[in-house]
């Protein structure tokens, strides 16, 4: 007998239930642990990795939960993902009509033509990985990999379909995440008032060089309580997704992939940062050094985090980008040729969907707040 969504009665209502708790999470981190708390009872898994990321780009970003690998494989997984992967990848699924898969599948039971299993999987005894991205109103706002042990059975189409119904509860909490929020006890971080941070990776992915204000930005965004990475030569631990963006920039320059190697980040203190990543070439056209830089996200681009956190439709986000500027009913009338009632009518959906009472919070709200601090933006890394 099946329930909701296709899914046996049983099954349903513990999706239904994981769904309750879910949404009274306090935070990202929160919603991961409680996610694999209650997702390991309905479709087993032997270990795991909980990643945020941009809805704009679909980067990883912060934070991240690991669970049962260790911290070596990061590298080995985003150059097989980003730079020869071809089976299920993260930016396939986000545009997909289901946007989960498994390997065993996808590869008609050869796993062994995925080079992710043969560098990842297979070397840490793994025999299968069923992945989804959190994806809503058409954005990604997270990554789930869960993955199997030898001696275990596959994924199968049961155990989609219910990391494909999770998946989705996900997403729309992960996006609530993106409100600003204001802690009355922000202080100064260790990132106020720098300049750009610049961090040089050599072809290898190996840390080479970085500025003064690449350490401050780097302890603003440094995974508190989180499971120590090696260090590298020069002391430095550099957090998993900056790595990917690197391998990004690399995929990007070598015609391997499209898009750009660029993302938000919220720091520690809950402030938004922008990280992009670049690939030089040498004399001789051949990929050399990447060179990966940190600084301050401008409100223009966190805007749009705040805008899809609430829901705003295309009008809505106009008005209230004009609103931003100052302007009042009868000047917004003139710019988008609209009447005074349809103006108001859309400032009063903005006002309850962001639920501010007047245009002054609404601003403070959407284009101040999210310099507020947060305690978000860890990484978990967790055994057993």
């Amino acid at each position: 007998m099946s329930g909701n969504g296709g899914l046996p009665v049983a099954v349903a209502r513990k999706v239904t239930a994981l769904a309750r708790e879910l949404d009274e999470v306090p935070d990202a981190l929160t919603l991961f642990s409680r996610a694999s708390e209650h997702l390991r009872a309905i479709v087993p898994f032997d270990a795991a990795v909980w990643r945020a990321t941009d809805p704009m780009t679909g980067m990883m970003t912060s934070p991240i939960r690991v669970e049962n690998l260790s911290q070596d494989g990061c590298s080995v997984y985003w150059e097989s993902e980003l730079l020869t992967e071809n089976v299920n990848l993260f930016s396939d699924l986000a545009r997909a009509e289901v946007p989960a898969a498994g390997l065993h599948a996808a590869t008609g039971g050869l796993p062994g033509r995925s080079t992710l299993y043969q560098a990842f999987l297979r070397p840490r005894g793994l025999k299968d990985e069923l992945r989804a991205v959190a994806r809503t109103d058409g954005h990604p706002w997270g990554q789930i990999s869960l993955f199997r042990a030898d001696g275990n059975r596959v994924f199968g189409a049961d155990d989609l379909a219910v990391l494909h119904r999770v998946s989705a509860i996900m997403a729309r909490r992960l996006r609530s995440f993106a409100e600003p929020r204001v802690d009355p006890e922000a202080g100064p971080t260790p990132s106020d008032g720098l300049g750009p941070g610049l961090l040089c990776f050599d072809p290898s992915g190996r840390l080479v060089s970085i500025n003064d204000e690449a350490h401050g930005f780097l302890r603003e965004i440094a995974e508190l309580g989180a499971e120590p990475a090696s260090p590298t030569a020069l002391g430095v631990t550099v957090p998993a997704w900056i790595h990917s963006t690197v391998s990004k920039a690399r995929a990007i320059a070598a015609g391997r992939d499209k898009g750009c190697a660029r993302l938000r980040v919220r720091g520690r203190h809950g402030r938004w940062l922008v990280c992009h990543a670049s690939c030089l070439r040498g004399a001789d056209g051949e990929l050399g050094a990447s060179v990966v830089v940190i600084e301050r996200a401008p409100i223009s681009e966190v805007a749009s985090l705040m805008v899809r956190a609430y829901q705003l439709t295309d009008r809505e986000l106009e008005i209230t980008q004009l609103i931003a500027r100052g302007m009042g009913t009868v000047e917004i009338c003139e710019k988008l040729f609209i009447s005074p009632h349809t103006v108001r009518d859309h400032v009063k959906s903005i006002f309850q969907k962001v639920r501010v009472t007047s245009r002054g919070e609404l601003v403070a709200k959407l284009f101040t707040e999210h310099y507020a601090p947060l305690s978000e933006g860890r990484e978990q890394r967790v055994f057993g």
